[in-house]
């Protein structure tokens, strides 16, 4: 009687070979991490053999007894198999160590994931890409920051990718979307598993864009405080460097940006006010070193020349990029909402009363309520609790 195993289809309709699965077996064994793994897989003849050694030689590999008992016993193979049928009725993908989809960027890294779940295409993880990570309360400069520069990076190919928390994180993620290109969101859930749940709609938006969501656990993991810290050396290892905009002194984005100096990356940091404790991060990487970013250009000019020869390779069909900060030309305004727009600031915000009152003399009540209508729909603008506004850099 055929197994699960041999009915599975890949997406190209060959059969899913033995080897992926053993990879995924291996990666859903309890005692298992991934550099056992990775340790374990070259002595053997091919990953497949796994499933056809003795206790002993399982034993033999440094696995743990219970997790040799595991494997020895069929029930790694067993749930590999029913994982894999689930990832395929999600209409996602598998892709292992072996695969030669793999990027080869983050198997640079001391602890790859042999496996990794994807929804979206596999082949934009191979990308030249930015994480830009920071605090999830950012102030309005740091939201704008974000978005900005993670809009003009994208509009030049540069990969965006972060991992889908909220504050900087889902700026990020906004900016490149705004910039009509594809981002990567880095999950510490599964795929299946939206976190936060408010960033659903944004989830959406980065799969029908042609972006791509990956984790390394499987189908169904919830939010778990250890699978952060794990995911962030998944981040940095799959970029060519680390942006850090606005976090504090114990924030995790420090995580990263130690993941990122291991790993050999580049560190990038928006330096901000010293008297806030969200500059204390970016200020300090500064100090000890990383480069200071205040447009595009701060960190075009620091990337690995192969890796600017492709990107404007690769945009050379496309317009000549502007001398300004943006790729993308602001709308004409009317009169009315270049005089909002004019009193607004980036870095703080003003409550209704107080635009009205910077205004009283040139606008009345109305077209101010109107104006600032439009200036939130064309994304110039940003709303806050209490009916604050700020201007979106």
């Amino acid at each position: 009687m055929a197994t699960l195993s041999q009915n599975l289809q890949s997406d190209s309709g060959a059969r899913i070979d033995d080897d992926r699965l053993a990879w995924l077996a291996l990666a859903l064994t309890p005692g298992l991490g991934p550099r056992r793994i990775l340790d374990a897989v070259p002595q053997l003849d091919a990953p497949s053999r796994i499933f056809g050694l003795a206790l002993t030689e399982l034993e033999a590999l440094h696995f743990p007894a219970a997790s040799a008992q595991f494997i020895f016993e069929g029930n790694a193979r067993h749930a590999a198999e029913e994982e894999w049928s689930a990832v395929a009725a999600q209409g996602a993908t598998i892709l292992t160590f072996g695969c030669d989809d793999y990027p080869e960027r983050l198997k640079e890294i001391y602890d790859p994931p042999p496996v990794l779940w994807v929804r979206g295409d596999s082949k934009l993880l191979s990308r030249p890409a930015m994480a830009v990570v920071g605090t999830r309360h950012p102030s309005p400069y740091g939201s704008g920051m974000a978005e900005m520069l993670s809009r003009d990076l994208a509009a030049r190919r540069l990969l965006i990718a972060s991992g889908m928390a909220r504050g900087i994180d889902t700026c990020a993620h906004k900016g490149a979307l705004a910039a009509r290109m594809p981002t990567l969101a880095v999950w510490g859930t599964g795929i299946d598993v939206i976190y936060p749940k408010e960033n659903k709609k944004l989830a959406e938006e980065i799969l029908s864009t042609g972006g791509t969501i990956i984790s390394e656990v499987p189908l169904g993991t919830f939010p778990a405080a250890q699978n952060f810290p794990r995911r962030n050396r998944v981040l940095s290892g799959l970029s060519v460097g680390v942006l850090v905009i606005e976090a504090s002194e114990n924030s995790g984005t420090r995580i990263t940006a130690r993941c990122a100096a291991e790993q050999n990356r580049d560190l990038f940091a928006v330096p901000g006010n010293v008297t806030s404790k969200g500059s204390w991060t970016p200020n300090m990487l500064i100090r000890q070193g990383a480069t200071l970013v205040a447009t595009w250009e701060d960190v075009w000019g620091d990337l690995p020349s192969q890796v600017r020869i492709e990107l404007e390779s690769e945009a050379a069909s496309a317009s000549k990029p502007e001398s300004t900060a943006s790729l993308l030309p602001d709308p004409v305004l009317r009169p009315e909402e270049a005089m909002v727009l004019e009193v607004l600031r980036a870095d703080e915000s003003l409550q209704i009363d107080e635009i009205l009152d910077l205004l009283d003399t040139q606008l009345t009540s109305s077209e101010v309520f109107t104006a600032i209508f439009e200036l939130e729909m064309a994304g110039r603008i940003r709303s806050l609790p209490g009916k604050n506004y700020v201007r979106v850099l």
